[in-house]
């Protein structure tokens, strides 16, 4: 799959997701685990990925898939050891996602102390909004995040509650992984994340930023 980067050409084809856990206190509160002390990164593949007007595919494997609403950086020019001053001017653009979790699979998988690849890594379960421009957005941690689901709002709360802001985010990821245009960091959920059935609809925002919408359906 390719994305196209504002003002950048031609599109870049989609490389890492990288996806934050825990980066909320609430949310880490909700699931009963501790605030971590440095960012925990796991991994989706490009597979994941669903566009606006798509639809999030519930898996024969799981009974028990959750919804995460996600403000979502878009990297744009390549970077490793960024500093934390520099790490946003890495950012083309920032995008409203969603982080879909087969719940029961990532309890099975923690209680063997097992990767929780299969339960994130499904197709379609890293839906993706309109990216917009960096600059149109003056600051990044003052967004609203807001997910309903049948126009019942499910999740909702601002940036400026993450524990790791976007650009201490960027940073570390950075000292790990070199960044690469076409990269995607999905920066935490906040609390209120819950199950989804067949036949759902959910709709994703956040200030400054197109909306997501996707259907859920269970898959054959």
């Amino acid at each position: 799959m390719k994305i196209s980067l504002p003002d950048r050409s031609p599109p870049a084809s989609v490389g890492k997701l990288l996806c934050i856990g825990r980066n909320y206190a609430d949310h880490a509160a909700e699931m009963d685990r501790a605030v971590p002390d440095e960012p925990m990164v796991f991994l989706k593949p490009a597979s994941a990925l669903v566009r606006s007007g798509g639809a999030v595919r519930l898996p024969p494997q799981s009974q028990d898939v959750h919804h995460e609403i996600e403000l979502v950086a878009v990297v744009g020019t390549e970077g490793k050891n960024i500093p934390r001053s520099a790490a946003l001017d890495h950012v083309a653009g920032y995008a409203v996602g969603l982080d879909m979790t087969a719940r029961d699979l990532q309890a099975e998988a923690k209680e063997r102390r097992h990767p929780w690849s299969v339960a994130k890594g499904f197709d379609t379960f890293a839906p993706l909004g309109p990216i917009q421009p960096a600059e149109a957005v003056d600051d990044v941690q003052d967004l609203t995040l807001r997910l309903t689901v049948n126009d019942e709002t499910r999740q909702e709360a601002s940036t400026r509650h993450q524990i790791f802001p976007v650009r201490e985010l960027i940073h570390y990821c950075s000292r790990i992984f070199t960044l690469s245009p076409g990269d995607l960091l999905y920066t935490g959920t906040p609390s209120g994340v819950g199950p989804v059935q067949d036949g759902d609809r959910l709709h994703a925002s956040a200030t400054g930023l197109d909306p997501l919408s996707v259907s859920v359906g269970r898959s054959g």
